[in-house]
């Protein structure tokens, strides 16, 4: 053994052959954290002064090879200064570039996924071969960053600028066959004869066959383009990046202006300007908010586990009641991810209606190549549709997805629940009736949970799992299991008027009413927060959701919370639903829609709108853009801080997650909470008191103040 620790060993194989292998014990992926770098800069110490060592493969002892860098760290590293930050890169890649000046050839086989820093651990060898199931990029722009281990330096010299700007500004994950074909790779083999292939190459270079030290000088020396087309690739690549990733996510830009920086430079006063570049997008508000993100999906994700620990049922057959477009889109998601299902409904014309759907679903599929006809058919097979309840008796899960009507689900959940066998789980898909008052009709109301899709349910991550007073921890188990089986991504909340998602949406839709009250523009309302970020503003959200859908839940709503939730004028939204304008459904709400070239419906501004709601607004004013954002994030806030004053949720990260799921909050902003801990609790309280006049959903929750008054943040 050359050198052995807790995640790198190095030991002599046959003819002079080392094998450096990544193996981080305690954890079931090799990652780099401080341990892993140390561990790799003694090994390479190590690998240097052993005489006998005339080449040497990298390998994994892990499933995969290396997942990138450990971000738990890096909370606490980017409260550093920018030199600091910058520092601690420099550090890193004087590993690195160690290892890749070693004096033989090395070679990496990359086993499974090598991702961020994975993938600059490989880039630094000489040759990289995959195994063919392997998949490798460097995602870091997601987490509002770019490569920070040599990447954004090493990539441009490997594949070209052009490639290298596509791989790093979009990072994105690739399979072996674009990686071979972009020059990432050098060359991919089954699994199974991984190692044997890296061996033999190394050989190769060992007997000079090839040249690995003018392979290895491509990477040590400037871009080899002369300056005039260096200047003119990366004025091209960059315009192209700044209009795909827009104003709020800067560090896809960022990462092309280091590459162009540093293209006329050799490796180590480009590894300088790197790192500069770095630590500068990793003081951005950006990429606190999305380095938080990817800790809370972690943190959601570990919920869930802990969830499922308590008697999750194996799930074989599932059932949806109601072949609606929800029901069809139901029965469609559970068939495409492997769960056969039956869809039962009282009508044939509805079981249409649900197959249809389910038909369109995977023929979109088949058009964008992502499934062929024959999955398309075999996934169609597995939905039965029926109009009777003949096969229910060897159903695991219901799921029911009726009209939205409190005795008509009652009465259908009480029938369906004397056909199912012992220890069956049924579901409501109710968007705002309460599990507690559902469950009074069924005769064991510890068998039974909310199971809260959203539309379209193909598209939309999040699904509520609402537990009861009654319902059991195997049941919320089971229905966990079975929404991550469906491929999505479950939050278990509490009972509660809108539970979660709704109870927090529906007091922006009163700030949206009380700023059209005092003489908003809509349309410039919508302007402001999709400027702010929102995938669409509050009136056409409004429209999407459908109109009459939303009247419907501020009812219950207003009901639920009648101290902050019920209004003592004519909201916009019910002038519109009065006047039948109920948005894209039926064509026309605070806008109109006519279809696209592709058929698609596109919003146009419709003159009546204003002169319907005029005798209920005050007359038109502008607002500045800071007190449209604040009236209309301060309610969904204070509320999302309620929910879990209110143990409604379980943790914050589990409330932002929710957010970001559910109603596509800005994902830069990494959600309510977060955005709360962006401005400082003491400061928000302060905003919260400023506008606190104009009625409930503006006053600040105990909690808050509590927090406030402490010093305190939602995200530590």
């Amino acid at each position: 053994m050359i050198y052995s620790g807790k995640a790198v060993s190095a030991q002599l194989l046959d003819d002079g052959i080392a094998e450096l292998k990544f193996d981080l014990q305690g954890e079931s992926v090799n990652k780099f954290n401080r341990e892993t770098i140390e561990d790799l800069g003694k090994a390479v110490e190590a690998l240097k002064a052993d005489g006998s060592v005339k080449g040497v493969i990298v390998t994994s002892g892990k499933g995969v090879f290396i997942v990138g860098a450990d971000i738990t760290e890096f909370t606490e590293m980017f409260k550093l200064p920018e030199d600091e930050i910058a520092g601690w890169c420099l550090s890193a890649n004087q590993v690195f570039t160690a290892f890749e000046d070693l004096p033989f050839p090395s070679v990496c086989a990359i086993n499974g996924i090598a991702l961020g820093g994975g993938l600059e651990m490989a880039l630094s060898c000489d040759f990289r071969i995959a195994a063919s199931s392997a998949q490798v990029g460097l995602p870091e722009v997601k987490l509002g960053l770019f490569p920070g281990f040599g990447g954004t330096v090493r990539l441009p010299r490997v594949i070209g600028v052009d490639n290298a700007v596509e791989w790093i500004a979009a990072g994105g994950q690739h399979k072996t066959d674009k990686a071979l074909k972009d020059g990432v790779l050098d060359a991919v083999v089954e699994a199974d004869k991984l190692k044997d292939a890296a061996i033999a190459l190394v050989k190769e270079c060992l007997a000079g066959k090839i040249d690995y030290q003018a392979k290895r000088a491509e990477k040590l020396q400037p871009l080899t383009l002369p300056p005039l087309e260096n200047m003119m690739a990366f004025q091209t690549s960059g315009a192209f990046v700044a209009q795909q990733a827009g104003k709020n996510y800067p560090a896809p830009v960022a990462a092309v202006n280091v590459m162009q920086q540093h293209g006329g430079m050799t490796r180590d006063k480009a590894l300088e300007v790197e790192a500069k570049g770095f630590a500068k997008v990793a003081k951005t508000p950006q990429a606190t908010a999305l380095v938080g993100l990817f800790l809370a999906d972690q943190a959601v994700k570990k919920a869930n586990g802990a969830h499922i620990k308590k008697g999750a049922a194996e799930i074989n057959l599932a059932a949806v009641l109601g072949a609606g477009i929800m029901g069809g889109g139901i029965a469609f998601q559970s068939a495409l991810k492997g769960t056969p299902i039956i869809m039962k409904d009282i009508a044939d014309k509805a079981l249409d209606l649900g197959m249809n759907e389910a038909s369109k679903l995977l023929a979109k599929r088949v058009e964008r190549k992502k499934m062929d006809p024959a999955t398309m058919g075999k996934t169609l097979s597995k939905i039965r549709p029926t109009l009777n309840y003949g096969d229910f008796g060897s159903v695991d899960v219901v799921v029911e997805a009726v009209v939205e009507n409190e005795k008509i689900k009652q009465s259908v959940l009480a029938e369906v629940e004397g056909h199912l066998k012992d220890g069956a789980v049924l579901a409501s898909n109710t968007s705002t009736i309460s599990i507690t008052r559902l469950a009074t009709a069924l005769k064991k109301p510890e068998n039974f949970a909310g199971m809260h899709f959203f539309n379209p349910v193909s598209m939309m991550p999040l699904v509520e799992i609402i537990r009861g007073e009654k319902t059991s921890d195997a049941t919320v188990a089971t229905l966990v299991s079975y929404a991550q089986k469906m491929g999505k991504n479950p939050i278990v909340v509490n009972d509660c008027p809108g539970f979660l998602v709704n109870r927090v949406l529906f007091p922006y839709f009163g700030g949206f009413g009380l700023l059209m009250r005092d003489g908003a523009d809509f349309q410039a309302v919508d302007k402001v927060m999709e400027k702010f970020g929102w995938p669409m503003g509050p009136a056409y959200l409004m429209d999407v959701v459908g109109i009459d859908t939303g009247v419907h839940a501020a009812a219950v709503m207003a009901e639920g919370f009648p101290d902050r939730m019920q209004y003592d004028f004519k909201d916009v939204s019910t002038v519109m639903f009065e006047n039948k304008r109920y948005g894209q459904k039926n064509g026309v709400g605070f806008y109109k829609y006519e279809e696209d070239k592709k058929g698609k419906p596109k919003k146009v501004v419709d003159d009546e709108t204003y002169a319907l709601i005029k005798p209920h607004v005050a007359e038109r004013q502008e607002f500045e853009a800071d007190e449209i954002i604040a009236r209309m994030m301060i309610p969904l806030c204070t509320e999302t801080v309620r929910c879990l004053e209110d143990n409604i949720v379980g943790s914050a990260a589990e409330a932002d997650m929710a957010m970001i799921y559910g109603i596509g909050f800005p994902p830069f902003r990494g959600g309510p909470l977060r955005y709360i801990d962006s401005i400082g609790t003491k400061e928000f309280v302060a905003l919260c008191d400023k506008y606190a006049h104009l009625g409930g959903i503006y006053e600040a929750p105990q909690l808050l103040k509590d927090m406030a008054a402490k010093g305190q943040s939602f995200f530590g």
